[in-house]
């Protein structure tokens, strides 16, 4: 499941609770009638949600981090190999001079693979907390609209039996 698909879908379900309310017989086709417990266990399982999708993000973001510096650790290695083995061939001037070049280039070659491996990671990441935040204001409209609708069909309120939330 992506992220925010299963609060996405909690959201419509209580998207649909509201819309097939029953109307009260005075107030109007604004007004519904909704089990409120239906709501609030709703409601809790979004909050519950939460958390896990911004752990997920967390979690994304960390393992990319560790990529890179994997990436980086084998670039360091590389360079490392290149240059015991340039020290190998030390005996012979041209033979060196051909060896630091060759390092020189795998070191470029490891550098660039680094930096590659950061650019497609960033932007993975920025993909996937660019998706979470569009979930997050999509979620944060639906809720909106059926507190909205909630509000439109309470009507006024009777102070004596207002119930505390």
């Amino acid at each position: 499941m992506q992220p925010g698909e299963e609060i996405e879908s909690l959201l419509n379900e209580l998207e649909q609770i509201v819309s097939e309310a029953k109307s009260p017989l005075t107030g109007g086709s604004n007004r519904k009638i909704v089990d409120a417990q239906d709501v609030y266990e709703i409601l809790d399982e979004i909050r519950r949600l939460f958390p896990q999708e911004f752990a997920d993000a967390r979690r994304i973001v960390r393992e990319e981090h560790e990529t890179l510096e994997r990436a980086q650790q084998q670039a360091d290695a590389i360079v490392a190999d290149a240059q015991q083995q340039a020290m190998v061939l030390a005996g012979d001037q041209e033979v060196v001079r051909l060896a630091a070049m060759q390092a020189e280039q795998i070191r470029d070659n490891a550098q660039q693979y680094e930096r590659d491996t950061r650019y497609n990671a960033e932007e993975y990441a920025d993909t996937v907390l660019a998706h979470l935040e569009d979930n997050l204001k999509s979620i944060a409209n639906s809720v909106t609209r059926v507190r909205q609708t909630l509000n439109e069909n309470a009507g006024p309120r009777n102070t004596s039996n207002n119930v505390s939330w």
